[in-house]
């Protein structure tokens, strides 16, 4: 492949501060660190960077000894999607169970402690909040990853989740501008459309965000997704009339925009991710997110290429390309001076508190009604996919914690099958059907045999196998107990229903702690 000139020359050196990619390993490769040499200003880490807080902390220090200003950025949430912790699940409850316990204090602490834990390991730009109203019930995408579906909950409890992370000196990025919560369709996958008024979207979408600038927020990232209201023609990452004319404009906002990842199919399956990223520097865009899926040199060098390309012939200006670097440029400095907040001893399992405090407990009336286990049960997880933002590597459930608390529990794993396994389609739709949601119900029960079942779902109104699956397994047994780890949107049934908000790890040992009994009896 034939690149541009790689010297020190200012256009190709902003060319590649405004890159943001990822890399694979656990190491920084020799590639990466030869272009912090030249230019590179910013770097994403994923799971499949991080084994341990020390090792994390070894791999920031090996970026650092090359350039000592690196944006070191991550995407860790808590809840549902986490970095730190992909392969044993976080630590910290989601926006959903945050937004459930609606107490704006304990969402700041939760956010400070988690942003204490990331400048330790020396990371200094977390790819949060996510700042959607999650108005759309059947949203794949969102769903407990926002506060709510409540604006103004979504509004205060974004400001003080980005004062959290932002006093422990980590730079908040909100998410995902001008709103991601009304859609139907994954933009990692396709690009999503958003058919609602411009007045709507002033009062509810942008709420969060106007909130989020308020309290200081250092980044903001774009959705990939198109709103004709806005813009007709362009999605949100490369529509000038929203980065610019709204974002930067209407809203005032002075910080860096970020952009979601540019190898999401939203836009790399239609621009490409070279044309793509020219066109979001071009309608404001500061940084370019690209290496969930692309990690290597060679898309540093088309990224570069392209956007030092774009500048000699015309197409962008050279004064936009220099905005953007000095605007990542001027976040590394303010990082820069922010010193990582000491451990508190308080704070030390604030997550777990705050995922009790945002458990939903339903018990059923009658001779059914529920006991706290004494004997290992049967969990059957009816599992759909993850979303690509979650992962499917990092576990979730409850089966690990009461496997802790009752030894001997046992676990199966079910989905509808036959071709058509409950996962969803690329467009966000649950197209299996009842049948073989009874399928997998049957296939629980037997595997149950005589043990309690625990039946813990994931968004039961999205999934019509699941609910299926259920109406089997209660039909049978109607003592089972029902864990709810997404979107409490379906009725509760079952002799003990628990709505957690979350499928994090922390979320799991609560609701286990009330399958038990230990909650009761601890007065928690």
């Amino acid at each position: 492949m034939t690149t541009l000139a790689s010297g020190a020359d200012t256009l190709t050196r902003d060319a590649l501060t405004v890159l943001q990619p990822g890399f694979t390993g656990t190491t920084a490769p020799d590639w990466l660190l030869r272009r912090l040499g030249e230019g590179l200003a910013s770097v994403g880490l994923f799971g499949r960077n991080i084994a341990s807080p020390g090792q994390l902390a070894a791999l920031t220090a090996q970026l650092r000894a090359e350039r000592d200003d690196v944006l070191v950025a991550i995407d860790e949430e808590g809840g549902d999607v986490t970095r730190l912790e992909v392969r044993s699940g976080s630590s910290f409850p989601g926006n959903h169970a945050l937004g459930a316990v609606d107490d704006v204090e304990l969402t700041r602490a939760v956010a400070h402690e988690l942003g204490r834990r990331l400048a330790a390991c020396g990371v200094n730009l977390n790819w949060a909040p996510s700042a959607d109203v999650n108005s759309n019930p059947s949203n794949p995408v969102i769903g407990v990853r926002s506060f709510g579906a409540d604006t103004a909950l979504a509004a205060r409890h974004t400001a003080a989740y980005v004062e959290g992370i932002q006093s422990a000196g980590v730079a908040a990025c909100t998410k995902h501008f001008p709103g991601h919560g009304d859609t139907a369709v994954d933009s990692h996958h396709s690009l999503p459309r958003i058919d609602i008024p411009a007045d709507v979207l002033t009062d509810r979408e942008l709420t969060p965000f106007r909130a989020a600038i308020a309290a200081g927020t250092r980044a903001v990232m774009s959705a990939h997704i198109l709103v004709p209201a806005l813009d007709p023609d362009h999605p949100a990452t490369l529509s000038r009339r929203i980065l610019t004319g709204l974002l930067r404009g209407e809203l005032g906002y002075d910080g860096l925009i970020v952009t979601d990842g540019m190898e999401m199919r939203a836009i790399a399956g239609t621009y490409g991710i070279e044309r793509g990223s020219v066109l979001a520097v071009a309608a404001g865009a500061d940084a370019i997110c690209v290496g969930g899926g692309l990690a290597d040199d060679a898309t540093v060098l088309r990224l570069r290429d392209a956007l030092v390309t774009a500048v000699r012939t015309g197409e962008l200006p050279e004064e936009r390309l220099a905005d953007a670097a000095d605007r990542v440029r001027a976040l590394a400095r303010w990082t820069g001076t922010a010193a990582p907040s000491p451990e508190d001893p308080h704070t030390g399992e604030i997550g777990l508190r705050a995922a009790r405090r945002a458990l939903t407990v339903t018990v059923a009336p009658g001779p059914e009604s529920f006991k706290p286990l004494t004997e290992p049960p049967y969990v059957a997880a009816l599992t759909p996919v993850a979303n690509i933002a979650v992962g499917d590597e990092t576990p979730w459930g409850v089966a690990a914690e009461l496997i802790h608390l009752l030894p001997g529990t046992v676990t199966g794993s079910f989905s509808a099958g036959d071709g058509k396994d409950g996962r969803d389609d690329t467009d966000g739709r649950d197209d299996t059907d009842g049948k073989s949601g009874a399928s997998a119900g049957r296939a629980a029960l037997q595997a149950a045999g005589p043990r309690r079942i625990v039946a813990v779902v994931r968004d039961e109104h999205r999934h019509p196998w699941m609910a299926s699956a259920l109406d089997t397994l209660l039909a049978a047994r109607p003592d089972t107990i029902v864990v709810e780890m997404g979107v409490p949107q379906a009725a509760p049934r079952g002799a003990l229903h628990i709505a957690t908000h979350g499928a994090a790890r922390v979320c799991g040992r609560a609701a286990a702690e009330v399958i038990t009994g230990l909650a009761e009896a601890s007065g928690l």
